[in-house]
């Protein structure tokens, strides 16, 4: 097969476009929109952390449960939604239950954790919010809302032995309002509130 000096003149211009554009988009823009990330936004580029004395703890954008060994949930923390991600807030694993609203297991599983958060902060099961009730959409949501908070106040006040009013005082320090000033609901950050609550003993 003989190609002329013209026909082989496509394949270099692509192949010259190839370089430049893998160069242009897959290299120095990355870069790019690293640096700027890490400059403007280095904490939430680099996955929004916590720590506690220098040593991570979680992320804030992601929950975690705060339970033991056997997986129930420790009286003297703050206690997330539930998870339907993997066996509780895992990453990996990010969905919700795709249960409808009438599925008789999503009911079952409602009046099983209506019962069960009612009886673990001593509240009546009228008292307990939706979000203590059922997954978010990804399952991995970080934040409850100030009243699910505040519900959980008295009990982890008595499991550490600490004022009540000082624990609802920090409820209402970590409570944030609405997205400027009228999307979505306010919120508590709930390793944010234990964080801070931790360092009520210190």
């Amino acid at each position: 097969m003989n190609l002329s000096r013209s026909g082989l003149r496509p394949a270099w211009t692509a192949l010259r476009a190839m370089a430049v554009l893998t160069l242009a988009l897959g290299l120095a823009y990355p870069l790019a929109v690293t640096g700027a990330g890490q400059l403007a936004f280095a904490a939430r580029a680099n996955g929004s952390v916590a720590e506690v004395r220098g040593v991570p703890v979680g992320s804030t954008l992601i929950g975690q449960s705060f339970t033991d060994d056997d997986g129930e949930p420790l009286p003297q923390w703050f206690q997330p939604r539930p998870s339907a991600a993997g066996d509780g807030y895992d990453a990996g694993a990010s969905g919700g239950s795709n249960l409808g609203p009438e599925n008789p297991e999503l009911a079952a599983a409602i009046a099983e954790r209506r019962a069960q958060v009612a009886e673990f902060n001593g509240v009546n099961p009228g008292q307990v919010p939706v979000e203590a009730l059922t997954a978010s959409a990804s399952g991995l949501d970080p934040h409850i809302s100030p009243e699910y908070a505040l519900l959980q106040a008295g009990r982890v006040a008595s499991a550490r032995g600490l004022d009540e009013a000082r624990v609802r005082g920090l409820v209402q320090e970590h409570a944030k309002g609405r997205d400027l000033g009228y999307l979505g609901e306010p919120t508590v950050n709930v390793l944010e509130l234990n964080i801070a609550l931790d360092g009520l003993e210190d």
